[in-house]
């Protein structure tokens, strides 16, 4: 789950970006769906990747107009597999401080400055 907050809590340059050159979602990265919220400051995308460094490279593209919070998520049916032992939770996001996906080493964040 991608959480992005519009700097200067201004959605409109996000939308005229997107709307003159698109997602610009490298390889490997895939667009599911996205909400935002009624006050118009975050948007909650759902994204599915494999590899960290295709997120990193497009909240790069994207750091000037948002700040980012990335949260890796999963599916409620796999949470309930994992509880019953049937699935590794591990499994479940490419951030992990092993695999450099992790800058800040938080567990979960890239933060765009």
């Amino acid at each position: 789950m991608v959480i992005e907050r519009f700097r200067n809590g201004d959605p409109r340059p996000v939308y005229a970006r997107l709307r003159e050159n698109g997602r610009g979602l490298p390889p490997g990265l895939t667009y599911i769906d996205s909400w935002v919220e009624a006050g118009m400051g975050r948007c909650f995308q759902l994204m599915e990747c494999e590899d960290a460094g295709a997120v990193q490279r497009w909240v790069a593209q994207w750091s000037d107009l948002v700040e980012f919070e990335i949260v890796p998520v999963t599916s409620s049916q796999r949470a309930r597999r994992a509880l019953e032992g049937d699935d590794e939770p591990t499994d479940w996001g490419v951030f992990s401080k092993s695999d450099g996906g992790d800058p800040q080493g938080d567990g979960r964040r890239i933060h765009s400055e």
